[in-house]
């Protein structure tokens, strides 16, 4: 299988859908904001009519009520993957949530829960604030705190979860980088400069596509609520434009900011895998060069 990976806003749809049509493959999303219904211009979902007749998998399979989870997203690509190998169908897995395709890709096995001690984490979280969790996570696990966002709570909640489950760091329980599914990554580069300029110019385009109109109707969905969907990026944003906590411009500026740094992780995530194949974003050729590194595999 291929998947096609790097930061947001690099260009991964495109050069997935483009590999998939000339080997006659089918695309399996692997971006966890995308597998949520009804979140489609703020997550920059490909619509239905630019898929270039290319099926896809895993995109619109939850409400915005229920939880995404890496555990739940890795049984259900590798349900997808062996439907594809029983159809002798080449699967493309594309997404920039680092986690989800390593867990796809390489055997990641997920230490259980304990629902009081999550319970007690989430109450911590409430009463001292997200900040302090994430300050705690650094004592107990410093290259979790770095991977982590100190805004998301629900990754925070898990990582010391696990810790106190098992007495040892959340990221010691990350698998080396081999695979447990033969596989190709390909990942997009740039430079920092015109990425941050392709999100500037995404995060307009998604404003004046409708993103309100569409925060509007999640929002009669109990978006404020969602356990992972309400904190998509631009989201949040788009809800406290609406709240009128925010102007337009305001609103604009602070996810375009808030995506940039969540790139330059997912850039540093993606840099520590050392299979990865680069291949310049802005290539003419790029999907040439892709497909010269299939070929020198199989």
């Amino acid at each position: 299988m291929i998947a096609v990976v790097g930061p947001t806003a690099v260009g991964k749809s495109e050069l997935a859908i483009a590999l998939a049509r000339r080997l006659g493959g089918e695309v399996v999303n692997a971006d966890a904001m995308q597998c949520y219904a009804g979140m489609d211009i703020g997550t920059a979902k490909v619509p239905r009519s630019q898929r270039a007749g290319v099926p896809h998998h895993l995109l619109d399979v939850l409400d915005i009520s229920e939880s995404a989870s890496v555990a739940g997203f890795q049984q259900a690509a590798r349900a997808v993957l062996e439907d594809c190998r029983a159809r002798a169908v080449p699967p493309v897995l594309v997404g920039g949530s680092a986690l989800y395709v390593r867990a796809v890709l390489d055997d990641f096995a997920f230490p259980g829960t304990d629902p009081q001690l999550r319970e007690q984490v989430e109450r911590d979280a409430d009463a001292y604030g997200v900040a302090a969790l994430h300050e705690r996570l650094r004592v107990l696990d410093p290259q979790a705190a770095d991977d982590i966002l100190p805004s998301n709570r629900r990754r925070i909640v898990r990582a010391l979860e696990v810790i106190a489950l098992t007495g040892a760091p959340f990221k010691a329980r990350l698998p080396p980088h081999v695979y447990v599914i033969p596989a190709l990554q390909i990942g997009l580069d740039t430079e920092r400069a015109e990425l941050d300029a392709r999100i500037e110019r995404r995060v307009h385009r998604m404003w004046e596509a409708g993103l309100l109109d569409e925060v509007r109707e999640l929002e009669a969905r109990g978006l404020r609520h969602a356990p992972t969907a309400s904190r998509a990026l631009g989201y949040p944003q788009a809800l406290a434009h609406l709240d009128g906590e925010l102007t337009r411009a305001e609103a604009i500026e602070q996810t375009v900011r808030a995506t940039s740094r969540f790139a330059r992780r997912q850039d540093s995530w993606f840099r520590k895998d050392p299979r990865i194949r680069w291949v310049p974003a802005n290539a003419p050729d790029r999907e040439e060069q892709a497909l010269t590194y299939h070929r020198q595999l199989w």
